[in-house]
Formats: C-alpha cells, structure tokens, sequence
C-alpha cells in the first residue's frame, strides 16, 4: 500500500482521530478502560469513541505491512538479543532458584510424599548451576541473536481474513492472494483450500460482529447459522477458535433481541473459571509442564521474591489469589538450598473470597511438601466476603518478618470496581513490604465498545488456542477441556456481558504503570538473573523456540510468536 493510498483510507472522521490519537501500536491504541472502569474514576485515561470495524482492521492492516517492509520476508524475522557485559559471580549463582553452593547440599525429601506438585517443575532448577556455570565461562561478547519465533499460522489467517474483509469495503487494499501473501510461509504443511476456508470462516466472523455491532441481529443471525455448519470444537484450530466466539456471539444477539434459538443454551449456565484454574486435576498439571510460559512466569515471579528476602531469617508471602500454590513449591525448594541465612519460619496467608476448601487443600499440600524440605511453615486462610472487609488485624504480622505480596492475575478482576483495588492497596501499603510481584496477561480487551473489544479478544485467544494447539498437540483431551473449560467461558464473558458482569477485562502493563503510581508506588527493575534463568528454562520445553522474553522498561513481556501474552512486574511503595 502507498502512502497516497493509506491516506486516502484515512480520510474519513474515524480515520483522522487514528492518526489524532498517535496510535503507535495495538497494544497501545485500543482504549484500555471502559467508562465504568478504575482509569475513568482516577482520571488518568480517557475513553476513546467508537472506532468502525473497517478502519480498526486497516491500521492493523498497515502496521503488518510497514512490519514486512521493514524486515522483509518473515523467514528474516528473528528476536536479536545481544548479551550484556554482564557476568555471574558466584553469589549471583547461589541466589537463582533451586541452586545450591558448591559447600550445601539441596535438601532431598526424607519420605515418599502423596504431594501432587509435578516433580520435573520443581526440579528443573538443579540443572541450572552447570549450565549458568557454563554461560558464565564464555565471553561475554556471546551474541545470542537469532532466536527464532515463527509466526502463528492462527495469528496470520486472522490477519488475512482482516485484509480481505477490508477489500469488501475499500479499493485502498491490495489484490488478496494467499500464496503471494508474505505469511504464506506460515502455512507451511497446510493446503491452499484449508488456508482458503480457514480465512473465510474468519472473514465472515467479523462480518456478523459487525453486523452486530450495527443492531441488524436477522442478517448477523444467518451469518453465524452458516459459520457454524463450517466449525466445530473438534476441527482446526481456527475452526475451533471461531467455535466459541460464534456461541458467544449467539448468546449476544439472544440477549440484546430478547428471544433465544437455543443453540447454546447449554453453554450459558454460571461458570467459575477460578476455581476450575484452583484444581491440581490432570488437565492443570498437563497444562503447567507442557506450556513454557506457565513455568516461566512462575519462576520469575519467585525469583523476583527470593532476591528482596534474602537477608531475612522470617518470610511472610500473602497471595493474593492462591489458585493451585504450584509457584510456592518453587519458592520452598530455593529456600531450603539457601546457602547464607538459613530460613526461621515460611508463612503464606492466602486470601480468599469463595471457594475456601480448594484453598485449604492447597495449604494441606504445601505443608506436606514443606516438611519434606525440613522447612518450618504455616499456611493461614482469611476468608472475606468482599476485599472491602479485609483489615489489618485479619493478618498475624510480626515485626521481624518481611512480607512480600504475590499477585496473578488479580487485579484484573478489579478493573470495574475501582473501590476494591483501592481499599486492598491501601491496606497493603501499610505493611512493611518488601516488593509485590505483579504478572497480568497483556491482552486489551476491556474496552466498552463491542467491536473494539471482539477484534483485541479474537487476536489474543487466537494465539493462545495456537499456544494449546502446539504444546498440547499429544494431548488432545487435555486440550480440549482446557479450551471449552477456561477459554471458552473466558470469551463469552468477554464478547457477552456489559457493565459490572464483564468480569475478564485485560489491560496491559503501561495502564498498570499508571494505576499503580496513583497510589505511590514505584516499579523495580527485575533482575539480570531473572532474565538469564527464564531463558535457560524455556530450553527445557519442546515449543520453547516459539516464545519470546522482553524487557518493556523494568519488567519482562513473556510472548508467544510475536504475540505479548503475559507481563510480571515488581513494585514497592515510596
């Protein structure tokens, strides 16, 4: 596309307040906070207006052709990451998760346990002093440039049937051909039919979202009635993502038209999709030790907390969302190999509002692997009905003790009731803190406009559904209940429910930023050893070479092919 070209797709209102707006990439133009969100109630973001679906999709459009044009082919396409002059010391190797000196020994379990924490996780960390020995033997002139992360084949036909949904409407976009499409070498193994209907089905997706969007409910309706005799929840991985947006959008047209068809009726029963992520079952163990990301994440996160308790003999870490506790066994495990200061008392406080018998089975658990490790620790559960009942004296807090908070995927609950976040905050600044680790997907779908919001969710589930589809693909029953389980739900909230009972609403790390520093805190920078030992983890998994780790200022991106997916942060107050 030429410059005169792009122009002229400018030329309209909704063009103009795109350029108006300094859009400098997707994750920074999609409004991050609805109306009735926290950014509103503070001040600090103001809600964009509508923006059409055809001029949503064009920028797109341009940002993948100004991408292409700047690199090249996409087989160029590589993350080119140049190692620091930075060098580990032996200190620095001793404090990495689960390492021990060469004077300690890691302390090994004196029993059998029935503890259901996956072993190969939580001992993975053991093998990372030879190698972080070896690394540090080399030069640090080491360049380690051209790490590979393909671009999903998802991610791509989405982006094409974008394109070819703006040639119906616009003369601006060039000839639509597959094979000549610089992504073409995405579809490698797949067939020019398969990409074609693949493409379609998409196209005619945000066809009826658009149509939607636009209240004419009859024609949206057979849109979707012919997408759905071309998907399943069973076929490809688009066929499969378009599955559950097209419920999602059923359920959409039932609720603002009053009548029902009853395609999904058996969809639309109450979900938690908290307490199914809180279950050790079979599909969340398979999910945890096949995603790279998952692990990564974790591992970092408790890094992040090991470096700012170092020096202390009485550790309090209150989770914020417990969930399964998986990240806690890691946080034990480098504990009990401390070589300096060895460790008085571990106390996790995990904090709750429903589900109180998942939470104590996971206390159950880590004090059984607590004491396989020789760790003294208590587990203590505070149950309140609403985070506003939280106070002070709910939490047993010595004086001696450093606290650190564990926070994921918390806050994100709280968009929408700014009051909560507040209060919670509040109370946490007046503790003595050590750091709070924050990790939240990087997704942009909370805005209040529905086309705005359909675009961000389809793109950002599109590449975890490629994520499931590659490091689950031996494992297809597991796959499937995490999609229909988890995701599926998680989309219909998302493209459904307005108001309040939007419950999953992302934005990504610069709107944290600023939420946070409303209420005097400072981001830290996370370590060189926190980057250097999430690398040296993602050469454990199979699909590694498909994820990518950044730095954005002082935290790291975690991505999947190009796709941002999560952030983890560290924060502590002025």
């Amino acid at each position: 596309m030429d410059k005169n070209n792009s122009s002229k797709a400018f030329e309209n209102e909704d063009g103009r307040k795109l350029v108006e707006n300094g859009l400098r990439g997707r994750e920074n133009w999609v409004e991050s906070w609805g109306t009735d969100s926290l950014g509103s109630s503070l001040g600090f973001f103001q809600e964009q207006e509508n923006i059409s679906m055809q001029n949503l999709l064009l920028y797109k459009y341009q940002q993948e052709k100004q991408l292409i044009e700047e690199f090249g082919t996409l087989n160029d396409l590589y993350l080119d990451v140049v190692s620091p002059p930075f060098q580990f010391s032996k200190e620095d190797i001793n404090q990495l998760v689960g390492i021990t000196s060469e004077t300690s020994e890691l302390n090994e379990p004196k029993k059998e346990s029935s503890c259901v924490f996956p072993s190969e996780s939580l001992g993975v960390s053991r093998n990372y002093e030879s190698e972080l020995r070896r690394l540090n033997e080399q030069s640090h002139e080491t360049n380690y440039s051209k790490i590979n992360f393909g671009i999903s084949s998802v991610d791509s036909i989405i982006k094409l049937a974008a394109e070819k949904f703006l040639q119906s409407s616009s003369s601006s976009i060039d000839e639509f051909s597959v094979l000549s499409h610089p992504y073409a070498s995405s579809f490698l193994g797949l067939g020019k039919e398969d990409i074609d209907k693949d493409v379609q089905l998409v196209q005619d997706l945000l066809l009826c979202a658009e149509r939607v969007d636009k209240k004419q409910y009859d024609s949206a309706s057979k849109i979707l009635d012919n997408c759905l005799t071309l998907s399943s929840s069973k076929r490809s991985t688009i066929q499969r993502l378009v599955y559950y947006f097209i419920g999602a959008l059923y359920e959409k047209i039932d609720r603002e038209t009053g009548r029902s068809n009853g395609m999904f009726l058996a969809k639309k029963q109450p979900f938690n999709v908290e307490k199914r992520l809180m279950n050790l079952n079979p599909t969340m163990l398979a999910f945890h030790e096949k995603f790279p990301l998952s692990q990564v994440t974790q591992f970092s996160g408790i890094q992040s907390i090991i470096e700012h308790v170092a020096n202390s003999r009485k550790v309090h870490i209150i989770d914020l969302e417990i969930r399964n506790g998986m990240q806690f066994a890691i946080l034990m495990q480098a504990l009990a190999a401390r070589p300096k200061c060895p460790l008085d008392h571990l106390k996790i406080t995990a904090i709750g509002t429903n589900s109180q018998p998942l939470i104590e089975e996971t206390g159950r658990q880590l004090k059984e692997f607590a004491q396989s490790m020789n760790l003294n620790f208590s587990f203590k559960t505070i149950m309140v009905e609403d985070i506003l009942d939280l106070n002070k004296s709910l939490f047993d807090l010595d004086a001696d003790e450093a606290i650190a908070v564990y926070a994921a995927y918390v806050f994100k609950n709280m968009i929408a009731q700014p009051d909560r976040l507040k209060s919670l905050l509040k109370l946490i600044k007046n503790m003595n803190l050590r750091v709070m680790v924050v990790i939240e997907s990087e997704a942009n779908d909370n805005s209040s406009f529905f086309v705005n919001r359909f675009v961000e969710a389809l793109f950002f589930y599109g590449a975890f559904f490629d994520i499931l589809e590659e490091c689950m693909k031996h494992d297809e029953s597991s796959r499937t209940i995490f999609e229909s389980g988890i995701f599926g739900p998680i989309i219909r909230n998302i493209v459904v429910a307005e108001g309040e009972e939007r419950k999953y609403r992302h934005v990504n790390i610069d709107i944290w930023r600023a939420c946070f520093s409303q209420f005097g805190m400072v981001e830290i920078r996370l370590s060189m050893s926190s980057i250097y030992q999430a690398n040296l983890l993602l050469k454990n998994f199979a699909c590694g070479g498909s994820c990518s780790i950044d730095l954005d200022g002082k935290c790291l991106i975690f991505g999947w092919k190009g796709t941002r997916i999560n952030s983890i942060s560290a924060w502590r107050f002025q």
